[in-house]
């Protein structure tokens, strides 16, 4: 029997109706879901927040991972801008594109990381939930309402698209971490629940069409740099988003389209190997090495 589709449209409206935060409209329909009072959700979501802030301090510690062909990068990035005058990047986008390399590189390393909404997509969302709680003093608290957000429009994509690479490329993974992440920005920076959705709006729109292509099937090339590209997509949707910029398609029509897009993908293109940087002669290479002829 099929799950009837959310709408991140009706939610946005919803909120505006009753005056509420988007933040708050998120936690109190999350406790009702979860038949729990909201004190405890939050709670819950601060455990999740400890074990993303260590994933980023674990991969900060440059490890290698363990086909070998990621590992360091978040340290020497920031090492840097923290060395140097010529950075291109501001402080909090140059932390969330260190932190989200970090957090992919623990994940290629077999650390623990949480899958916030998928393990190759995983450090977008604690990259940007820390960069935040740096640059602008954020609180665990409203980190956990970030989250919370970040979570219901997760649940949104995967009722009308999909978080799984395999089904719907790399747009579904990293895509939609951006996306949530964008959301999540929004919301905790104050911005109204119609900008939160501009915001997820603008995100899809700039990352659809992204395969799902690793390199000898790992989670690390090109997954890990990825990452770091949807943190810096997320931010720029978030900027245009408060300054009151527009999509012009509505959002559950993009994360349609997203949807659309991810069925019409070759299978070659979806988390197979088969297509895009893994079939690239050093991308066959380095599977070669990884696993000789088999």
């Amino acid at each position: 029997m099929p799950i009837d589709k959310l709408s991140l449209e009706d939610w946005i409206n919803e909120a505006q109706a009753k005056s509420l935060a988007f933040t708050d409209f998120c936690t109190d329909f999350q406790a009702k879901q979860m038949e729990l009072p909201v004190e405890e959700v939050l709670v819950r979501m601060e455990d999740i927040l400890t074990v993303m802030e260590a994933s980023i301090a674990a991969g900060l510690k440059g490890p290698r991972s363990k086909g070998g062909l990621v590992g360091g990068d978040a340290r020497k990035l920031k090492q840097y801008a923290q060395n140097t005058s010529k950075s291109l990047m501001g402080s909090f986008i140059s932390k969330a594109v260190t932190y989200s390399l970090a957090v992919g590189e623990a994940n290629a390393a077999m650390g623990r990381i949480v899958a916030a909404p998928t393990a190759g997509s995983s450090g977008v969302l604690p990259a940007i939930l820390f960069s935040l709680k740096e640059e602008y003093g954020f609180a665990l608290r409203e980190l956990a309402k970030g989250l919370v957000v970040a979570g219901a429009i997760g649940m949104i994509i995967a009722s009308r698209a999909s978080l799984s690479g395999a089904a719907g490329g790399c747009q579904a993974e990293c895509g939609s971490a951006g996306a949530m992440a964008a959301g999540a920005i929004v919301a905790l920076k104050g911005g109204t629940p119609e900008q939160v959705g501009q915001a997820v709006a603008i995100t899809i729109k700039n990352m659809l069409g992204l395969v799902c292509d690793p390199v000898a099937g790992l989670v690390e090339v090109p997954c890990v740099k990825r990452n770091a590209g949807a943190a810096a997509q997320a931010i720029i949707a978030a900027e245009m988003a408060l300054a009151g910029i527009e999509s012009v398609i509505p959002v559950d029509e993009v994360i349609d389209a997203m949807d659309s897009v991810g069925q019409s993908m070759h299978c070659s293109l979806k988390e197979t190997a088969q297509g895009g940087l893994a079939v690239t002669p050093t991308g066959l290479a380095l599977t070669k090495k990884i696993f000789g002829n088999a």
